[in-house]
């Protein structure tokens, strides 16, 4: 059991490094031995763990996808009009971007790996896709404005906060502040007269 306990800390530990050097440098710029260092583990304990960056890069993701997948679901389950859970939602991410190391590196791998890591926008699109479509058929959505195409401007909208995040220091220049900034211009254009 303590074997078991040390075991699970170290990759968690490994998988924390990853994500802190993955944020920091990039998927190309992160390498195995400053992660090991960071960690404060041999090389050989990473290995044991991880493979190959590939495979800590797809633990970072896995991280941060189930902590988004919780935080989707809170947001999701707030009971208001679907328009409004969308925003709550796209500020729930932006909080989490702003928060979260892992979520921060799983989203840099989304942009600089598409194909070859599984993607962070899976642990939140499908809800929010769910969301935009159950508003416009209550009809909160313009009737120009597509639920997949504005499901794809929230995606855009948040990959250039995430970004963006580190603009100059000033109040509000955190990712929840950019899409607070941001997000009445957009649901304005996308809602309805009644919404």
């Amino acid at each position: 059991m303590v074997t078991q306990d040390r075991a699970a800390r170290t990759r968690q530990a490994l998988i924390a490094a990853a994500a802190a050097d993955i944020d920091t440098n990039g998927y190309d710029g992160a390498t195995l031995s400053a992660i090991s260092s960071a960690a404060r583990v041999s090389m050989g304990a990473l290995t044991f763990h991880f493979s190959s960056k590939r495979a800590l890069a797809e633990a970072v993701v896995e991280e941060a996808c189930v902590l988004t997948r919780q935080r989707t679901a809170v947001a999701v389950a707030a009971g208001s009009p679907p328009l409004q859970v969308a925003v709550e939602l796209l500020r729930c991410l932006a909080d989490l971007l702003d928060e979260s190391v892992l979520v921060r590196a799983a989203a840099l791998l989304a942009r600089e790996r598409p194909q070859a890591v599984p993607g962070w926008h899976q642990a939140w699109v499908p809800a929010l896709s769910a969301l935009l479509t159950e508003a416009a058929d209550l009809g909160q959505l313009h009737r120009e404005a597509r639920p997949d195409a504005v499901a794809d401007l929230a995606v855009y909208l948040l990959t250039a906060v995430e970004v963006n995040r580190s603009a100059p220091a000033g109040e509000g220049r955190g990712a929840e502040g950019a899409l607070a900034r941001l997000l009445p211009f957009v649901k304005r254009a996308v809602a309805s007269g009644d919404a």
